[in-house]
């Protein structure tokens, strides 16, 4: 009887082993997965690269430095890039070294409002002035003017209006001035010459006045993607219209990507800046060529077609 307890003993502690077992390994296994699943999560929320077209993957803490106090030295590139080389005195090269306002700077409105649209990464330090006169097809005029009046190239200074009329800066600083009656614009003299900034700028605010997208969008001319310079401008005429203006740009020596950089004003009158890219934040404020038929930025949808370029 003894034995036959034994046996039974025997045989009920086995079935009890080979029954925890498997079972036992079974949530060892489940608890592998859960742990290696979470550490896979953790490491995707933290990761602070983003790998673009070509696999190039850039980290976002690189690109600003505060300390900058221009373009090309506030904003710093993504890894593998490099600038596209442009002459000294270029067109290219001073919006490249446009000086900036302290980093955390706010755009401010022609009247001294903030800008609420957290849409800009910089702020060109440049005065407004106090009139509601520099919209987004101003900024772009008043950049290439002030390129040219810098180097002194006033006959090449003029800018159409809206009904087509040509305002030329060495007319207005021969002394004439425009008279505007209805849809009739003409030159009357007015003053003796002068070309100093003050009268420089007053022939600016009167250009403001009387352009915009649609006038500047007819005398630009247009520009394909793959040709893209600094300084060209992406543009739709209209009322309303818009417009950004291409600031720098960097190019991979390997996969051959470009990045450019974009800058604006907008409704009302405001400090020109430097646009987020709200696609691809890790290498904001720069943009990819590649971006395909659809430019977006923060306050503006473009298509690659709208790309142009000043004739003169």
């Amino acid at each position: 009887m003894k034995k036959l307890l034994f046996i039974i003993l025997i045989v009920l502690l086995f079935v009890i082993i080979c029954q925890k077992s498997p079972s036992d390994k079974k949530t060892s296994n489940m608890n592998s997965n859960v742990s290696d699943k979470s550490l896979d999560e953790q490491n995707s929320s933290t990761s602070t690269s983003v790998t673009n077209p070509n696999n190039q993957q850039h980290s976002t803490s690189l690109i600003i430095n505060p300390s900058g106090r221009t373009i090309e030295d506030r904003i710093n590139l993504p890894k593998g890039f490099e600038r596209i080389k442009v002459e000294e005195g270029s067109f290219g090269h001073y919006l490249r070294t446009l000086p900036l306002k302290p980093h955390g700077s706010k755009v401010k409105y022609y009247d001294g409002r903030e800008k609420g649209h957290n849409v800009y990464e910089a702020v060109i330090d440049m005065d407004i002035g106090d009139k509601d006169l520099q919209q987004c097809a101003d900024a772009v005029i008043r950049l290439r003017a002030e390129y040219l009046y810098k180097h002194k190239q006033y006959d090449r200074i003029h800018f159409n209006f809206t009904n087509g009329f040509n305002a030329q800066f060495v007319k207005w600083a021969q002394g004439y001035r425009i008279s505007v009656s209805g849809n009739k614009v003409s030159w009357v003299k007015s003053f003796t010459y002068s070309d100093d900034y003050s009268t420089f700028s007053k022939y600016l605010d009167m250009v403001f006045s009387y352009a915009g997208t649609l006038s500047l969008a007819e005398e630009m001319k247009p520009v394909m993607l793959e040709d893209m310079e600094i300084g060209d401008v992406f543009i739709q005429g209209g009322s309303p219209g818009h417009c950004a203006i291409v600031v720098d740009m960097a190019v991979h020596p390997q996969t051959g990507e470009k990045l450019f950089m974009l800058a604006q004003s907008y409704m009302p009158a405001q400090d020109i800046h430097i646009l987020k890219n709200p696609q691809d934040p890790q290498i904001s404020p720069w943009y990819s060529i590649e971006f395909g038929d659809t430019l977006i930025t923060p306050e503006w949808t473009f298509k690659k077609t709208d790309l142009k370029r000043f004739s003169n």
